[in-house]
């Protein structure tokens, strides 16, 4: 059951307290001088406003008694007032320094930690992304707002204890009293930042929803059915409808606040007025001066002032450290699949890949998409896996790559099990197009590049691959050659701002197919549907190509078109997530089962219809 508080619903001083030191670590290592130059100034804007009040205090005594000395009093009340003007935009100087390093450091763990992730689990998990949005969000604030709030909580410090010393030599009362007023509001404030972080949780899902409906009713893909489909007014009142589930939410909230805090202000408004009452009275019968009533005033303002931004900052770093536990808890994530402490060294493939009694589900909630898969691949030769939608063929893919491990059984590659094999060896020794595909807004050449980073930029290992897979000749004519942006939505990089060009459907499956063929090289190439997009004679060319590319190389193929794929060393048949069939085409034409069926009923497709006869007309 998913927790209301969130996975940083823990909210023990230890576990706060952790999250403080790694805030505080972050800033020291993002940018140690704005660090150090904000300790300073908290030492200066603590004392000054006390500065400012006792001189002020000497200035209207000296005026009012008529004795001399102002000049130098007169001189230090306007350094210490130069002070409360420009320190402030100093520490704003220095805040902005700190947000633009911190800001850097925490993306980059951030999202160093998400790629770190071996697998797919996590990314196929809701609640997992809801918990990324808000490490998002509160990576973007938190630290600074920990870190900031906690110098202003020292700053307040000092300007209270020199307000409180101020106050106790005038009246010790009224310390008491103003203290005490102010402690219901650091008890409402904490109470307010948990439930602003529950808050924050609860709506969490409804914010990504808003956000992809959102981006559906702009995006350049959704485009065509939004308009053609009528979808915009559907789509905007579903955005509309999830933000306002976050705004009623959001609205209760604020009304909780402005209760909770109109309450307190009503209270420290009355402390205030007493202490006024007290301190007019007192002077009119002699026992103050015109002085001291002045820094009584400015006392109990100020000591007022210090613990209500002392209280509220807290309640700020408390809130920021709730929702910080997000950051921290991505950060700190376990992978959600594990790499064995000493990985065993993955050979270079000759034997051939094992899959021993091999289960698998996505979570315990869903049923099983293979059950008991027995198969080898063996090196150098080509494995076709064919059936219907959902046999469980891509769901298989997955599992040679490792981005899942079989819930039950094992894969041996060579006879080492992939589980104690580390990921990144594996995925060096194999090229893979998915069926889903992704198409990204970089240059031609960068796309293709993508397929082997470890390689290098080398243009002509691109060029090749792209010739491997019939697209060269394409990208070559477009307007910039490989270096043509392919987006719709950015502007190409130069001096002009030339929009890129797009491709069909069928050329940007070309080109997934050149980039996983730069590591041709490699021992495995999966190939999941790589013409699902293509026209016949693309087809008939890709296909081709690709035979003569894989004559004594160890691959598995996945196509729905099964003509392609006759020419298979071994072609296997899932059917609800088991193996039905093996063999060659015409072993299995000759069994007459399942795979002979689908072969003859596509192949029925393109056999001319019957001539009607002559008595039916």
């Amino acid at each position: 059951m998913r927790d209301p508080r969130g996975p940083a619903g823990e909210t023990g001083a230890g576990s706060l307290f952790r999250r403080g030191r790694v805030a505080a670590e972050l800033a020291w290592r993002a940018r140690p001088a704005a660090v150090l130059g904000s300790l300073a100034l908290v030492l200066l804007m603590g004392a000054a406003p006390v500065a400012t009040a006792w001189l002020t205090k000497l200035v209207i005594d000296r005026l009012a008694n008529g004795e001399g000395g102002l000049l130098p009093v007169a001189a230090a009340l306007g350094v210490a007032g130069l002070a409360l003007v420009v320190l402030p935009h100093v520490s704003e100087y220095l805040n902005g320094q700190l947000h633009r390093g911190l800001q850097r450091l925490v993306y980059d763990r951030l999202f160093l930690a998400v790629n770190a992730d071996p697998g797919l689990s996590r990314f196929e998990n809701p609640s997992f992304h809801d918990e990324l949005r808000l490490a998002h969000e509160a990576g973007q604030n938190a630290p600074q707002q920990i870190v900031g709030s906690s110098l202003a909580i020292c700053q307040g410090v000092l300007t209270l204890l020199g307000f409180v010393v101020t106050l106790t030599v005038l009246s010790p009362v009224m310390v008491v009293i103003v203290i005490a007023a102010a402690l219901p509001s650091a008890r409402v404030q904490l109470a307010l930042s948990r439930r602003r972080a529950r808050t924050l949780w609860g709506v969490s899902s409804n914010t990504r929803r808003q956000l992809f409906y959102g981006a559906l009713l702009t995006s350049p893909d959704a485009a065509k059915e939004v308009r053609l489909f009528r979808l915009g007014d559907f789509l905007r009142t579903r955005m509309l409808t999830e933000l306002e589930t976050v705004n009623e939410a959001e609205r209760d909230l604020d009304w909780r606040t402005l209760r909770s805090q109109g309450l307190l202000s009503l209270l420290g408004a009355a402390v205030a007025a007493g202490g006024l009452f007290w301190a007019v009275l007192t002077a009119a019968s002699g026992g103050l001066s015109v002085g001291d009533v002045s820094v009584f005033v400015a006392a109990v303002a100020g000591v007022q002032t210090a613990l209500t931004a002392i209280v509220s900052r807290w309640a700020g770093a408390h809130n920021a450290l709730l929702m910080f536990g997000h950051y921290v808890g991505v950060v700190q994530a376990e992978p959600g699949l594990p790499v064995a402490a000493r990985p065993s060294a993955l050979p270079a493939l000759r034997a051939g890949i094992e899959l021993r009694d091999v289960w698998f589900r996505y979570d315990d909630e869903h049923p099983w998409v293979l059950r008991g898969v027995d198969l080898f691949i063996p090196h150098g030769q080509a494995v076709a896996l064919v059936g219907l939608n959902g046999a469980g063929k891509s769901t298989l893919v997955k599992l040679l790559c490792r981005l899942y491990d079989p819930v039950r059984g094992s894969i041996l590659w060579d006879g080492v099990d992939l589980r104690e094999a580390h990921p990144d060896d594996l995925r060096a020794r194999i090229g893979v197009v998915f069926q889903d595909y992704m198409t990204y807004d970089l240059t031609a050449a960068e796309n293709i590049m993508l397929g082997d980073l470890a390689g290098g930029a080398d243009p002509e290992a691109v060029r090749a691959a792209a010739r491997r897979a019939g697209i060269h000749d394409t990208l070559d004519a477009l307007p910039r050659g490989y270096d043509t942006l392919l987006s719709r939505i950015f502007f190409g990089e130069g001096d002009e701002r030339q929009a890129g060009v797009t491709l069909s459907g069928g050329q940007w499956q070309r080109l997934a197919l050149a980039r996983a063929l730069m590591r041709h090289q490699r021992d495995l190439l999966i190939l999941d549907e790589p013409s699902s997009g293509l026209d016949a004679e693309a087809e008939h060319a890709v296909h081709q190509g690709m035979r003569r590319h894989r004559a004594g190389r160890t691959s598995v193929l996945i196509s729905h078109r099964l003509g392609a794929l006759r020419d298979a060393d071994l072609i296997v048949v899932l059917s609800d997530g088991k193996i039905s069939e093996r063999g060659t085409h015409d072993e299995l034409m000759a069994k007459g089962e399942q795979y002979a069926r689908l072969f003859s009923l596509q192949a029925s497709g393109y056999e001319p219809a019957p001539e009607p006869s002559a008595a039916s007309g």
